[in-house]
């Protein structure tokens, strides 16, 4: 494996109401702790992420702390993520008190399970 590159490019991401739409209507729901996950296979390159984070959540400040660290767990691990596939992440209230590698562990299960279907 090379080295983990930096960058979050738009393209790696779900910008559009309608695009998170899609995913939630069209793509197969997994549930984990810390996130449901939605996942729906495009004909695009590589994998997109788009993160919800609802005020069940918390304030602010918790909740783009948990946008945050799943922005991150993706832009690390992107890599294990099929090619053409939109996934669509809505935290969980246990994400709030949850450690980085706690998070990332359960999303690289996620990513790995993600290719097995």
């Amino acid at each position: 494996m090379g080295e983990v590159s930096q960058e979050f490019p738009k393209t790696d991401r779900i910008l559009k109401r309608g695009l998170f739409r899609r995913v939630y209507e069209q793509g197969r729901k997994v549930q984990f702790r810390y996130f449901t996950a939605f996942v729906l296979a495009t004909q695009n390159n590589g994998a997109r992420i788009g993160i919800t984070a609802t005020r069940k959540i918390g304030n602010s400040v918790q909740r783009n702390r948990a946008r945050r660290l799943v922005r991150e767990a993706f832009r690390k691990n992107k890599w294990l993520a099929p090619n053409g596939v939109d996934i669509v992440i809505n935290v969980k209230r246990p994400l709030v008190e949850a450690h980085y590698r706690d998070l990332e562990g359960e999303f690289i299960t996620f990513l790995q399970r993600a290719v097995e279907k």
